[in-house]
């Protein structure tokens, strides 16, 4: 296809939706939905249906086993052939993934499918959207758009539609009707839509004899650029390790003070930690800066209060404290997920962007683990013995972070290559 051609597309695509931006906003943020929508039923699913500790704890290993690959691979295959086939899969993942769970009141295994379906879904959207937002916020979509608006938005559909999933899916949960039921035909229905919206946006990566092939757009150079392994990667795992603390092992860890309303507090947990990241990411665009890791740090900081913060509301047992230590958690998850996806975006090449974005996030998501990884270890160890644990190796990655606050920094005004 040629330029004029491409052009012609675009500029058609154009006219038929101006701001092609939101489209894209809201397919993420249904798959995003469909991910989170899960973690308020655990508990439901072991008083209802009598399900073990470690079956639970499976139900939530298989979902990674599904983000994990497909935000590596989605991102690698989009990268080559386009964004719009990718993330149309992920919508079709994440219907597939909340049809099956539906019917998990019938055993166990439609809830093992599809909760790897709905990791594929969440997996491909946020390495597909996030760098498609990225490329439809700027010009000729949206002349308008500020730098770094792309990240912004894909940080805000990713914790919007997780916290709206938990929200729904937690209150149904904890006093609506149908609990195994209705939270995800209620996905279901709002998702459907986005098979046929998502074919509005405008393309913006197309298929070429002149592309690499693919097997080297899997190894892509950008991966291995000293600004991405030493202070992007250091800081990844710890935003989703924040999220885990927050909403996954706080309201276990606060199960007396808050009695027969366990479930609706951990549900409260989630949607203030998201809301709070949603809410502080205009303010993460002024810390992030170009010429340092500000943001970055920032971000750590804040996280290394709210484990402090966390570490009181234990021994206070006390549930308002744990409110505040979510909010502080939010805050820093948020600036993190701005700052890193805009150091993604400048370190990669466009040929590359996805496939980086991707491998940032799948980093990131490894930090979900570390609640189970305390459950695990206590005992032997005191449930403060391993926060300080966490407290003291935050602060090691500060420092790490630290170090390199002003090396490695890619150049914008030419190609970027490792250095």
């Amino acid at each position: 296809m040629s330029l004029r051609e491409r052009s012609g597309l675009q500029t058609t695509d154009q006219k038929r939706w101006d701001r092609p931006w939101l489209l894209v906003f809201g397919t993420v943020f249904v798959c995003a939905w469909s991910g989170n929508q899960f973690s308020p039923m655990l508990l439901l699913y072991q008083h209802l249906e009598h399900y073990s500790a470690s079956t639970v704890t499976l139900f939530l290993g298989i979902y990674v086993l599904g983000l994990a690959p497909a935000l590596v691979i989605a991102g690698a295959v989009s990268d080559h052939s386009g964004r719009r086939r990718p993330l149309m899969c992920a919508v079709i993942f994440g219907l597939a993934g909340s049809l099956l769970l539906a019917l998990g009141e019938f055993g166990s295994a439609p809830i093992y499918l599809g909760r790897l379906l709905s990791g594929m879904s969440v997996g491909t959207a946020m390495a597909v959207g996030t760098s498609w937002l990225k490329e439809v916020s700027q010009a000729p979509y949206d002349p308008t758009a500020d730098h770094g608006a792309g990240a912004r938005r894909a940080s805000l559909a990713f914790t919007l539609g997780s916290a709206l999933g938990a929200l729904v899916a937690g209150c149904i949960a904890q006093w609506g009707p149908w609990p195994e039921i209705l939270p995800y035909v209620i996905h279901a229905a709002v998702a459907l839509p986005f098979l046929w919206l998502i074919r509005r946006p405008p393309e913006t990566v197309f298929a070429g004899t002149q592309r690499p092939p693919m097997r080297t757009r899997m190894a892509g150079p950008s991966a291995r650029h000293r600004r991405f392994l030493r202070v992007v990667l250091v800081c990844g795992p710890w935003l989703f390790i924040a999220c885990g603390l927050s909403y996954g092992y706080q309201p276990v860890l606060l199960s007396d003070a808050t009695g027969d309303l366990g479930l609706a507090y951990a549900t409260a947990l989630s949607v203030i930690a998201l809301v709070s990241g949603a809410l502080v990411q205009p303010l993460a665009k002024r810390i992030d800066s170009t010429s340092s890791a500000r943001g970055i740090v920032v971000s750590l900081a804040l996280l290394i209060v709210g484990l402090l913060v966390m570490m009181t509301a234990v021994g206070l047992d006390s549930w308002v404290v744990g409110v505040v230590a979510s909010v502080v958690f939010g805050g820093g998850f948020g600036i993190g997920l701005v700052s890193g996806l805009l150091e993604v975006q400048r370190i990669a090449p466009p040929a590359e962007l996805a496939k980086l974005t991707g491998i940032f996030y799948a980093v990131a998501y490894l930090g979900f683990i570390v609640p189970t990884i305390l459950a695990a270890l206590t005992p032997p160890f005191t449930t403060m013995q391993l926060l300080s644990v966490l407290v003291g190796l935050l602060i090691v990655s500060t420092l790490v972070v630290l170090r390199g606050y002003r090396r490695h920094l890619p150049r914008p005004h030419i190609p970027q290559h490792p250095l």
